[in-house]
C-alpha cells in the first residue's frame, strides 16, 4: 500500500492526529478541522514537501457522499476505517454497455426481502482485486426514468458470487479490473440514501471526485520544479544559463503557465466551496484541465529524456527514469477515468456555454 517504509510511518504519524481527513468530524477519525485550517495543513504540508498521508477512493469519493448520505450506523462502520487506512474500497460504476452514459446501467439488485440479489458486470474498477470493499451503482427498478431507477449499495468484496478479471494496460500493469456479480446477497442495511435515490449519492460522490483535484492545487509547485530540473538533467544548459532545448523550453514554459493558472481555479473553487457556492461548471473544467496537463507534463518529460525515455524494462536505464515511462503510458488512462474529456467538453458547452445539443446521424 505505501511506496516505503517512511511513506507508512508518514501516514501513521498522520492518521494519529485525524490528519488523513482533516475537516471529517473527529468521532469518524477526522480531525475535526475548519476548511480553511484544512487548507493551510494542506499547503504546509506541500511546501515541505510531502506526499498526502492517505490517497484513496474510499477517502476523496465514498467518504464525503456517506458523511451527508449515510446514516449513522454506516458512517460509524466505515468512516472510520477508512482514515485510519483499514480498508480498501473500489468504486463500481461504469459497465461495457454504460460508461459514457451512465444511467444506462443494467447490474441488477434484486429486492428479495432482507437482502437485494446482485446480478451483473463493472468494468474499469480500479484496484478492485485488491480491494475489501466496494460501492456501486445499481438498478433496483425498470418502471421509472433510468436516473430514478438507481440506488447505491455497499459490497464487501469477500461476499459469494463476486469475482475480479484484471484488464492489462500498455504500462505492463494491470490498475483496472472487470468486476462480476453473481447472484451476490446484499444486506438491506448496506443501502446508501433512498431505495432508487442513489443517482443523488452518485452527483455528491462525483462532486468531490472533481473537487479532489482543484484540492491539490498546493501539489502543484514542487512537481513543476522537479520538471525543470529533470530537463536540466536530460537536455543541459546553453551558454546563457538557459535550457538548451530552446523548442522544448517554449513549451515547457506554457505548461507551466497552464499549471499555475490550475492553481488560481483550485484556488477559485476552494473560496466558492468554503462560502457553499460552488459554480458546478468550474470542476468539469478543472478535471478537464488536470488530466489534460497531467498528461502534457508526461509527454514534456519523454521528450526531455530522450532515447532513455523509451523503454520501460531496459535495465540499462535507472529505475526513476523507467517509472516515469511507466507513469506516461498509464496516465492515457486518465482523460478517460471518471469521465471523459469529450464527455467533460460536451457538458461545459451544454452548461457554460448555452450551446446546443448535436443529434449524431446514424
Amino acid at each position: 500500500m505505501f511506496p516505503s517504509a517512511e511513506a507508512q510511518q508518514w501516514f501513521e504519524a498522520c492518521r494519529d492526529k485525524g490528519y488523513t481527513a482533516p475537516e471529517w468530524p473527529s468521532e469518524y477519525g477526522g480531525a475535526g478541522l475548519s476548511s480553511a485550517q484544512a487548507k493551510v495543513l494542506q499547503q504546509e504540508m506541500a511546501k515541505m514537501g510531502c506526499r498526502p498521508p492517505l490517497y484513496c477512493q474510499g477517502l476523496w469519493m465514498l467518504g464525503p457522499a456517506l458523511l451527508v448520505y449515510g446514516n449513522e450506523e454506516q458512517k460509524r462502520e466505515h468512516l472510520t476505517a477508512i482514515c485510519r487506512g483499514e480498508i480498501r474500497w473500489a468504486q463500481g460504476y461504469s459497465e461495457p454497455s454504460a460508461g459514457s452514459d451512465l444511467a444506462n446501467l443494467k447490474t441488477k439488485a434484486e429486492d428479495c426481502g432482507d437482502h437485494f440479489l446482485v446480478n451483473g458486470t463493472k468494468i474499469w474498477t480500479t484496484k478492485a482485486d485488491e480491494a475489501d470493499w466496494i460501492f456501486c451503482l445499481v438498478r433496483t427498478s425498470d418502471s421509472t426514468p433510468k436516473q430514478a431507477g438507481i440506488s447505491f449499495l455497499l459490497i464487501d468484496m469477500a461476499t459469494e458470487g463476486v469475482s475480479t478479471s484484471p484488464i492489462p494496460l500498455i504500462s505492463g500493469e494491470s490498475e483496472f479490473c472487470q468486476t462480476f456479480f453473481d447472484n451476490v446477497k446484499v444486506p438491506k442495511a448496506n443501502l446508501v440514501g433512498e431505495l432508487n435515490g442513489g443517482w443523488a449519492v452518485a452527483k455528491e460522490l462525483l462532486k468531490h471526485e472533481r473537487k479532489m483535484m482543484a484540492a491539490f492545487d498546493g501539489m502543484l509547485e514542487k512537481p513543476a520544479m522537479e520538471l525543470l530540473e529533470l530537463a536540466h538533467y536530460a537536455v543541459g544548459i546553453d551558454d546563457s544559463g538557459v535550457l538548451a532545448d530552446s523548442e522544448l523550453r517554449s513549451d515547457m514554459a506554457r505548461h507551466l503557465m497552464r499549471e499555475k493558472a490550475m492553481g488560481q481555479l483550485g484556488e477559485r473553487i476552494y473560496w466558492q466551496g468554503k462560502a457553499k457556492q460552488v459554480d458546478p461548471r468550474l470542476p468539469l473544467l478543472m478535471k478537464h484541465l488536470g488530466t489534460s496537463e497531467a498528461q502534457s507534463k508526461d509527454e514534456l518529460i519523454l521528450r526531455a529524456l530522450g532515447d532513455e525515455g523509451l523503454s520501460m524494462d531496459d535495465p540499462a536505464i535507472s529505475e526513476g527514469l523507467r517509472k516515469m515511462v511507466k507513469q506516461w503510458a498509464f496516465n492515457k488512462a486518465l482523460t478517460i477515468a471518471g469521465g471523459t474529456s469529450e464527455v467533460q467538453l460536451n457538458i461545459i458547452a451544454k452548461r457554460a456555454l448555452g450551446m446546443p445539443s448535436v443529434e449524431r446521424k446514424s
